[in-house]
């Protein structure tokens, strides 16, 4: 069936078709709009790692997390590094190392940009 077009009142073209074809039409439009979205998460995505904006923790840290290891520990130990090579590396006490990453101690935003340029880590990882 070819669809019909009618004029309105006010001079608009109207497009008049059967329901499975408008049916076929919106979803047509929807799967157009999901690929969209799909290209610009991809496309975002590859801008992100080009530029070496990757905030994504790796699998071996996350998995590290749910044991309940603290974010500090789980990195120092993916990079396996001894608390002892990272106090040398960032002069920092090597007991201070274990008491942050023990939580009883909280680390200063440039202490924790240290730690986390020795680790070779992006600082919002330990920053936030």
């Amino acid at each position: 069936m070819k669809p019909q077009t009618i004029t309105s009142p006010s001079g608009d073209e109207l497009v008049v078709l059967t329901r499975s074809d408008y049916e076929a039409l919106v979803a047509a439009a929807s799967a157009r709009d999901e690929e969209a979205d799909d290209v610009a998460v991809y496309d975002r995505r590859k801008a992100e790692l080009a530029a070496g904006l990757d905030a994504r923790l790796p699998p071996e840290v996350s998995a590290r997390l749910l044991k309940g290891e603290s974010l500090l520990k789980s990195l120092r130990n993916w990079r396996d590094v001894t608390q002892m090579h990272l106090a040398f590396k960032t002069g920092l006490g090597q007991g201070y190392l274990s008491d942050l990453e023990s939580g009883r101690r909280k680390g200063t935003p440039k202490t924790l940009k240290m730690i986390a340029a020795a680790l070779k880590v992006p600082a919002q990882w330990l920053v936030g």
